[in-house]
């Protein structure tokens, strides 16, 4: 079948699809990280979700850290 579209391009060339708006931030590129409002609502006020200081976070994991290192070293003492 011949491609109606355009007679005068070479064989497997590909074309850009035009739109209607203007891209500005095309010499740029994607911003990394999502649109600035997602991010800026993180630390909203305003953000859904379980609020817990970075303390509290800190302090269980390192919990969690050394009760999986006492295991090992019981572990390997039961075995032996």
């Amino acid at each position: 079948m011949a491609d109606s579209s355009s007679s005068s391009t070479p064989k497997g060339t590909v074309r850009r699809r035009v739109t209607g708006r203007s891209n500005n931030n095309a010499a740029r590129g994607p911003m990394p990280g999502g649109s600035t409002s997602n991010m800026m609502r993180i630390y909203s006020d305003d953000s859904p979700g379980l609020r817990v200081d970075p303390v509290v976070v800190l302090v269980l994991s390192l919990t969690f850290i050394a009760s999986v290192f006492g295991l090992h070293i019981v572990g390997k003492f039961l075995r032996a």
